[in-house]
């Protein structure tokens, strides 16, 4: 219990290390439950009022642009402690992510995101061609949105997600998880990969949504799935009701596509990625408070 307060008090607060080294799926008692929406109450997210329709909330991100990492038959996730168990994974951000990844472990370490503070680590799974052979990214682009009327919290430091289904045999919701062929290509999100109109700009990119709704307690759950969910019109449910970022992570590949391609973990339709949160935490708050809670779209860099 004591753990988890000190995660709740570093989230409401915005201060970096507090939490300890190690693993990052403790779960929580209605004692912590409590103790967080005393601190709710007497703190909020920030003094800012919230906003007052979903409009305001357009363009309203800031922005972390990713080189490709690493790739690893790993997931800390999912099968901590237990490398080679995993199908392939695409590492994005933190370089240092493998099976016993630990925030501890992962946090200051180098990353090929640009934004400065993001240590976080992101993962999808590999993208492979007709014959099996790995395509690595060219880039990604992960969006920091706001979706809820409510000011935001940032991340706990150490939280744990897994967004979409990485066993699904038929077409994932759209609003989860995407193909298309880039902004300009003119080709509408779809459930499987198209045949884009070049390998370029306009080449194939994969889109994956989490959700923006925390239970306040838990950093991960026994799907990793469940200590979340998703807003419906700018509003959290009852039973999780912390409004967080809306994170979406974009994989752009130098590949025009096509029907012959599957994902390492099978087939087009497991689309899913999974966010493990080691951010320099009061830099996170910072960029929730100045750009998502100040309804502003700050520039990759900067903001």
């Amino acid at each position: 219990m004591k753990r988890n307060l000190i995660v709740l008090a570093a989230t409401l607060l915005g201060v970096g290390g507090l939490v300890a080294a190690g693993t990052a799926s403790s779960f929580g008692t209605q004692t912590s439950v409590r103790s967080f929406a005393r601190a709710a109450k007497q703190q909020g997210p920030s003094q800012m009022p919230p906003a007052k329709s979903p409009r305001q909330l357009r363009m309203v991100n800031f922005v972390s642009g990713c080189g490709f990492s690493h790739r690893a038959p790993d997931d800390p996730i999912v099968f901590p402690g237990q490398p080679g168990l995993s199908h392939d994974h695409t590492f994005i951000g933190n370089d240092t992510t493998n099976a016993f990844s630990t925030l501890g472990s992962l946090q200051g370490a180098s990353s090929s995101c640009r934004r400065a503070g993001d240590s976080a680590a992101y993962w999808v799974p590999t993208l492979l061609s007709a014959t099996g052979s790995p395509i690595l990214p060219r880039a990604a682009t992960v969006y920091y949105r706001r979706h809820t009327l409510a000011a935001l919290q940032a991340f706990p430091a150490g939280l744990e997600v897994v967004a979409g289904n990485s066993k699904a045999t038929a077409a994932q919701a759209l609003s989860v998880t995407s193909w298309n062929c880039g902004p300009e290509a003119g080709v509408k999100p779809q459930s499987t990969v198209p045949t884009c109109p070049d390998a370029a700009r306009d080449g194939l990119a994969l889109h994956v949504q989490f959700p923006d709704c925390w239970d306040g307690v838990h950093l991960d759950s026994p799907n990793h799935q469940s200590h979340m969910a998703y807003s419906v019109k700018g509003v959290c449910p009852a039973d999780h009701p912390v409004a967080v970022p809306a994170l979406q992570v974009n994989v752009r590949y130098p590949s025009a596509g096509g029907p012959g391609l599957v994902l390492a973990s099978g087939g087009q339709f497991s689309g899913h990625a999974d966010f493990f949160n080691a951010w320099d935490q009061a830099q996170l708050q910072r960029l929730v408070n100045g750009c998502l809670n100040a309804l502003r779209h700050c520039a990759q860099r900067g903001g």
